[in-house]
């Protein structure tokens, strides 16, 4: 597992990076923590012929809080989201998320941007991205550009970001004060990637009545999505269990459901609506 030969260098402002993007025509890729894009170097899956280190830029660093909306800059490290202050009062459900993330060392170096714009179909963090309105901030020469996460992530490792832009930072919605948030997942047991996770963010009004409810599913298709079929069927409604129980059959409705060796389709799907419904039930029983 040795990757081809490969030029490195270090870039110490956005436009810097920009312009090393543009000089590599096409052939350049970006890194920071590095631990998705270096295993895919070591399998000759990807071959660039220069890396250019942006993980000094501290245009793409910090947290704040900027109306309605969190923004996490994308070198965020999934260890500093985890302990944030902020992002635990508004969006608890991105602490809980990125706290799950693969093993001590990769939560220390793995970045919030990073994970965003490789489009892994098993990352975690594009679950909770999903459930809280994320917003893709990206930077060319041309300016600022933003894509809702929903418009970036196409595939499997394929986004929309132009190959001369930069993820500046990704923006998450805030939901209602009196919501609840949890992220649950079904761990692989050799790569502690989910097989299936799931952010759910609920709420009920004084009435008892759900007026809130947002869920974001990952690692079952080739991309993360709402399941709207559930939000729809419990907006309004008094939270039982039993309710829930019929909603998250629905989990799944209208996404395909990805099959390898590990875990078969029907498999996905029923995991799908099983940790749904572990999750609601959580966050509104």
């Amino acid at each position: 597992m040795i990757p081809v030969k490969f030029d490195y260098v270090h870039a110490e402002s956005i436009q810097q990076a920009i312009k090393l993007l543009q000089e590599s025509d096409g052939e350049g890729k970006l890194i920071a923590g590095g631990h998705s894009l270096l295993p895919l170097m070591k399998f000759r899956l990807t071959e660039p012929s220069v890396l250019i280190d942006i993980s000094r830029v501290s245009e793409l660093k910090g947290i704040n809080k900027e109306g309605d909306r969190i923004v996490v800059g994308a070198l965020t490290t999934h260890y500093e989201a985890a302990n944030d202050p902020i992002i635990k009062e508004y969006i608890p459900v991105l602490a809980d998320t990125v706290r799950q993330i693969g093993d001590i060392q990769i939560r220390n170096r793995g970045t919030v941007g990073g994970n965003i714009a490789h489009a892994d179909p098993a990352a975690d963090i594009p679950a909770a991205a999903v459930a809280l309105d994320a917003e893709i901030e990206m930077i060319s020469e041309d300016g600022v550009d933003t894509m809702d996460v929903h418009s970036f992530i196409i595939g499997p490792l394929i986004t929309a970001l132009p190959e001369d832009s930069i993820v500046k930072s990704v923006s998450f919605q805030i939901p209602p004060s009196h919501t609840k948030s949890v992220y649950l997942k079904y761990f692989h047991p050799a790569s502690g990637y989910p097989v299936v996770g799931v952010a759910a963010v609920a709420g009920v009004d004084k009435d008892g009545t759900i007026d809130y409810v947002k869920i974001g599913v990952t690692g079952v298709g080739d991309v993360a999505f709402r399941a709207e079929a559930v939000e729809q069927t419990l907006l309004g409604q008094k939270p039982t269990q039993a309710l829930i129980h019929e909603a998250s059959k629905l989990a799944a409705e209208g996404a395909e459901m990805g099959s390898d060796l590990f875990a078969s389709a029907e498999y996905r799907e029923n995991l799908c609506k099983v940790y749904t419904e572990r999750a609601l039930s959580s966050v509104l029983l």
